[in-house]
């Protein structure tokens, strides 16, 4: 994990974000215990606090759950849902921003295609 103190992103969602990131890339498996919110405060000099926050957006989108007095563990499911919840930002924010891109620089929709599909393949 690395997290950026003087970037624009507060720290509770960079640490949302990093065990997110953990969970889909399969660092953190499904039923698989988390580092706590105590390792991470000590491992990188942040506020317990501030990490509970970020894991408590975890809880709420369904990643990760609480066991008392055992830990945090990632819930059946969270990989996929992960892989869904960014697709959807994908297709809705990248995706429009080349098609607009492209219809400013009189890219066609087929040259465009023909590009992705090129690059696709490598």
């Amino acid at each position: 994990m690395h997290f950026d103190d003087s970037g624009t992103t507060p720290l509770f969602q960079q640490v949302a974000d990093q065990i997110e990131e953990g969970i889909l890339n399969g660092s953190f498996k499904e039923a698989g215990q988390i580092p706590s919110t105590t390792e991470i405060s000590k491992g990188y000099r942040i506020n317990p606090a501030t990490v509970l926050k970020g894991m408590n957006l975890l809880v709420e989108r369904g990643l990760i759950e609480k066991k008392r007095g055992i830990g945090m563990f990632v819930l059946a499911g969270a990989q996929q849902k992960v892989k869904e919840a960014r697709k959807t930002e994908f297709l809705n924010t990248e995706v429009q921003q080349i098609v607009s891109e492209a219809k400013k620089l009189g890219i066609t929709a087929h040259q465009l295609t023909e590009l992705i599909e090129r690059r696709y393949e490598q």
